[in-house]
């Protein structure tokens, strides 16, 4: 499972405050812990600050790598902001996210095409948020096969078939998952990927539908997760679910995390 640590985003309060005030020790303390729970890609956003994000996403960038020996996963919907941080990258990041959106689409290619980023191919058209699992496969092959013209090889595109709240249709889980399932079949070697909190979104006790999202996710084919690794009920459900799907030679993963008692089990 590749875990993408989505704690330092500028939608978060302490975050959002510790940017402003440039206060690299808090911005980094929060890179390290979720290096050390088990994250292999940092999440940097600055979003909420309009006319500044580039200088702080490049900030965030810097001090994160200095922190710890992981690349960044520069999210930012602003194709210029990612150029920016990717300026200050060291290594391979991860650029989160392009889509089938015209404006989006068109402006952050050049950026992209014929290098080896990882690259979030988020299922959004000019169409709106798909809501079945056609649609998403739809969204996600012409997505696919563009990104290969370009020269970005299949293993570094990650589909976000884009999770939505089962608290406003009840197909939206399934639907979901099918389209994992489809995707992974349909192109081997890609990845798919997902912020997957906005399926408990209006829900109570949300940390745990999470976690059964996650588990049912994996089963059908998940592979890259974007998540809190500080959640330890998380990170022993991703681990067994990974065991029990056959992704987990002779159980090495889940025994060593067992040893070293690090999660909640």
């Amino acid at each position: 499972m590749n875990v993408v640590g989505e704690l330092i985003n500028s939608s978060r309060k302490a975050i959002a405050a510790a940017i402003e005030a440039q206060d690299t020790a808090a911005i980094q303390k929060v890179a390290k812990d979720q290096f050390e729970a088990g994250a292999h890609y940092i999440d940097v956003n600055a979003g909420i600050f309009v006319g500044k994000e580039a200088e702080y996403l490049k900030w965030l960038v810097k001090i994160v790598q200095e922190a710890v020996d992981l690349p960044c996963c520069i999210d930012s919907p602003d194709p210029k902001c990612v150029e920016q941080g990717l300026a200050v990258h060291k290594g391979t990041a991860m650029v989160n996210s392009i889509s089938l959106e015209k404006d989006r689409y068109y402006a952050l290619l050049p950026v992209i095409a014929g290098t080896d980023l990882k690259v979030v191919a988020l299922c959004m058209s000019d169409d709106g948020m798909p809501e079945t699992t056609e649609a998403r496969l739809k969204i996600a092959d012409k997505l696919i096969n563009n990104l290969v013209q370009h020269n970005i090889p299949i293993d570094n595109i990650y589909v976000d078939a884009l999770v939505q709240p089962v608290a406003t249709s009840d197909s939206f889980g399934i639907e979901f998952l099918d389209a994992i399932q489809v995707i992974t079949a349909n192109f081997p070697g890609v990845h798919t990927i997902c912020g997957l909190s906005n399926i408990s979104y209006g829900l109570p006790n949300r940390k745990f539908m999470n976690q059964m999202f996650a588990v049912m996710g994996i089963a059908k084919g998940l592979d890259s997760l974007i998540i809190n690794p500080l959640d330890k009920a998380m990170m022993a459900s991703i681990i067994t679910a990974e065991t029990l799907a056959g992704r987990d030679n002779f159980c090495c993963n889940y025994l060593e995390a067992y040893r070293r008692d690090a999660f909640v089990w």
